[in-house]
C-alpha cells in the first residue's frame, strides 16, 4: 500500500504500474493498493509516494462507537505480524524492531479518537511480538528502531498496514538543505512524471529553491538535462550540495545557475520542459523582473520552451495565473488540484 498526497493517487498508480512494480488493485483516499509478485528493494526507490507499506489485514463493518475499538484489536490479533517482519526486510527495510509504534488516521466523525485506535492495535501487536509499546497519546516521539504500523479507516473499513522502511519515504536523505517554500519531494517527483520527461530531453526549473524539482525529474529519468536557476544567490550551492548527496549520477545532470525567472539564461526554443513551483507570495516573494509582474514570467516561459514543449507548474489560485498564460500564446492542457499541508494548489500543464 502506497500513501500519497491527496489528489496524487492516479500519478502514483501510474508510476507504480510504469516501473513494473505490481499490478494496481485499487485506490483509496490517499492510498494506491497493488500486488506485486515477490518482495523487491527496488519499491523503496518509488518517488511520487509519501510512504509504503505492508498490507496486514482489512476489517469490514467498523462503527462509530467505543465499543467498536475491539475491532482493531481484533484486526491486529489476526494479522501474521512475524512473518510481516520477515517481508519487509526483503523489500529492502529492517528484519528486526526493537519497540512497535501506530499511527492511525480517519475520515468523518467518531466517538473515539486516533489514540484509542493506536492503542488498541499497538498494545495487541506488541504483546504478539513480544516488544515494548510506544504511545503517541502523551505526545513524546517514537524511539528508533520500532516497526512502525498505519491504521486508515474510511467509511466503515479499516485497513491495518506495517511500514516498509525505518522512515517515511518522503523523508529524502539528500535533503540536506532546505528554503522557505520548499517543494514535496513526492509532489516534485509527481510534476515530472506528469511532464512526460524522458531522457535527452531539456529541463529547466527558473525557481529551484534547494533543488527538489531538478533532482526528482532525474531520478525519474536518468539521461535528461537538467538546468535549476534561483534569483537567491545562495541557492544554486545549497541545491548542488543535495545533488551530490543524492548521487553522483545527480550532483553530474543538473547545471546550477543564480538568475532571475523572468531572464532566463538559455536560449529561446531550446527547452522541452519548464517545471516549477514559482513565488507568488506564500512563503517566497517575487523578485527582481517577476516582482508585481506575473505576466512576464509566462512569456519567459514561452521564450524558453520549444515548440511543442510543455510547462508544468505548481499553482496557488490558478486562475488568476491562467490569464497571463494564455495571453502569453500558454495553452492549458491539465490541471490536478492535491491538498498539501492543508492547502489546496494545482498542478498545471500549458502546453506551447
Amino acid at each position: 500500500m502506497a500513501r500519497t498526497l491527496r489528489g496524487l493517487e492516479d500519478v502514483c498508480a501510474r508510476e507504480v504500474a510504469e516501473r513494473g512494480h505490481g499490478e494496481v488493485r485499487r485506490l483509496r483516499h490517499r492510498e494506491v493498493w497493488f500486488a506485486a509478485d515477490r518482495p523487491d528493494p527496488r519499491l523503496l526507490g518509488l518517488r511520487t509516494v509519501d510512504d509504503l507499506f505492508l498490507l496486514a489485514g482489512v476489517v469490514d463493518g467498523v462503527g462509530h462507537t467505543k465499543a467498536d475499538l475491539a475491532r482493531f484489536t481484533e484486526l491486529a490479533r489476526s494479522a501474521p505480524l512475524r512473518e510481516l517482519l520477515a517481508v519487509r526486510g526483503a523489500c529492502g527495510g529492517p528484519d528486526t524492531a526493537s519497540g512497535v509504534e501506530v499511527a492511525a488516521s480517519f475520515l468523518g466523525r467518531r466517538n473515539y479518537n486516533r489514540y484509542d485506535i493506536e492503542d488498541a492495535v499497538g498494545e495487541q501487536a506488541a504483546d504478539a511480538l513480544g516488544l515494548p509499546y510506544h504511545s503517541r497519546r502523551g505526545g513524546a516521539a517514537p524511539p528508533e528502531g520500532g516497526v512502525s504500523f498505519r491504521v486508515t479507516v474510511e467509511g466503515s473499513q479499516a485497513v491495518l498496514a506495517v511500514r516498509v522502511a525505518e522512515r517515511p519515504l518522503h523523508r529524502r536523505p539528500y535533503k540536506e538543505a532546505s528554503t522557505p517554500g520548499t517543494t514535496h519531494p513526492p509532489l516534485a517527483a509527481a510534476m515530472a512524471v506528469l511532464a512526460g520527461v524522458e531522457p535527452g530531453m531539456r529541463v529547466i526549473d527558473p525557481c529551484c529553491g534547494a533543488g527538489t524539482i531538478p533532482i526528482e525529474t532525474g531520478g525519474l529519468a536518468p539521461g535528461v538535462r537538467l538546468i535549476g536557476t534561483d534569483h537567491d544567490t545562495r541557492l544554486p550551492g545549497s541545491a548542488a550540495a543535495n545533488a551530490a548527496a543524492a548521487g553522483p549520477a545527480g550532483a553530474r545532470a543538473i547545471a546550477w545557475l543564480a538568475a532571475d525567472a523572468g531572464r532566463m539564461p538559455v536560449a529561446s526554443a531550446s527547452v522541452d520542459r519548464v517545471i516549477s513551483n514559482p513565488p507568488w507570495g506564500r512563503q517566497v516573494a517575487a523578485y527582481a523582473a517577476l516582482a508585481g509582474h506575473p505576466e512576464r514570467f509566462y512569456r519567459e516561459v514561452r521564450r524558453v520552451l520549444a515548440p511543442g514543449g510543455a510547462a508544468v507548474l505548481l499553482l496557488h489560485h490558478p486562475d488568476e495565473h491562467l490569464v497571463h498564460a494564455e495571453a502569453a500564446g500558454l495553452r492549458p492542457q491539465e490541471l490536478l488540484e492535491v491538498r498539501l499541508f492543508g492547502a489546496l494548489p494545482s498542478i498545471v500543464m500549458l502546453r506551447r
